[in-house]
């Protein structure tokens, strides 16, 4: 077992590290508030249009997160709109669209190459899949849903708890939810590559339903959650590289310890 210092003198580790340490913060905080909002599913959603787009670029031979990147924003936009405006509800919608999307990505992946190590890596994610082009593009992206969530931190409060006083209060709640959308959107587009398309989402839902059975403010359950998400990040890392395990699916286990040690705390308390 290699130490820390050997370990992170490899550049894929140190790569996929730097994404990690800026995407997990980022799932986390909107996590919370999509979790209290009862749209955590548009992440899972969300991410098998992910792997539709990204298997159309590995078809196509290009990057693939700007392939990826606006095809997933239109349709979470339009998985908004199907949910405001026709008689399909949100859960319905979210199904319709990651159903067609996984079907789709499927049957590119079999019209050009078939299933292959690179389209495994996409559904389940690699500490290997993260490119310098790819790091350079997720940690600008990282840092802009930061900074955005930061600066409109209260507006996102405010309809996150109480979406009718918003719009008493002229908080433009549709431009806010459509904002949420938007970096949620980002964020998983970029944990995509490490992470994978089928396991992304649990990087938003755990750390808020973990940090949410100890903590009652949104403040709180927010810190907890975003502290919480890049540890799992990091222990989940080492672990898969020590043991050569699958990165996501060891991420989301060590995720899932801290929501049954949690659970464990509140019944103790």
């Amino acid at each position: 077992m290699p130490d820390l210092i050997t370990l992170f003198s490899y550049s894929f580790m140190q790569r996929a590290l730097l994404v990690g340490l800026l995407v997990a913060p980022c799932a986390a905080l909107l996590g919370v508030s999509l979790v209290l909002r009862r749209f955590s599913m548009i992440g899972d959603g969300l991410s098998h249009v992910g792997f539709g787009a990204l298997s159309l670029a590995f078809a196509l031979q290009v990057t693939p997160l700007p392939v990826a990147l606006p095809v997933v924003i239109l349709a979470a936009f339009w998985l908004l709109r199907l949910s405001e405006n026709s008689k399909i509800q949100g859960d319905s919608a979210i199904a319709l669209i990651s159903s067609s999307a996984i079907a789709f990505g499927v049957v590119i992946t079999s019209l050009s190459n078939g299933m292959s190590t690179d389209v495994y890596d996409l559904m389940f994610g690699s500490i290997l899949a993260v490119g310098k082009d790819d790091l350079r593009l997720s940690l600008f992206l990282s840092a802009a849903v930061l900074i955005v969530f930061i600066c409109f931190y209260r507006k996102i409060f405010a309809i996150t708890f109480d979406e009718g006083f918003s719009k008493t209060a002229g908080i433009r709640v549709r431009f806010y939810t459509m904002l949420i959308a938007f970096l949620t959107t980002v964020t998983i587009v970029v944990g995509m590559r490490i992470m994978g398309s089928m396991l992304i989402s649990s990087l938003i839902i755990f750390p808020a339903l973990t940090s949410m059975q100890v903590f009652r403010s949104f403040r709180a359950v927010t810190i907890c959650a975003v502290v919480l998400s890049v540890i799992a990040f990091g222990v989940g890392l080492l672990l898969s590289f020590w043991f050569s395990l699958p990165t996501g699916a060891t991420i989301v286990l060590v995720n899932l310890c801290f929501f049954l040690l949690f659970g464990l705390w509140k019944k103790c308390r």
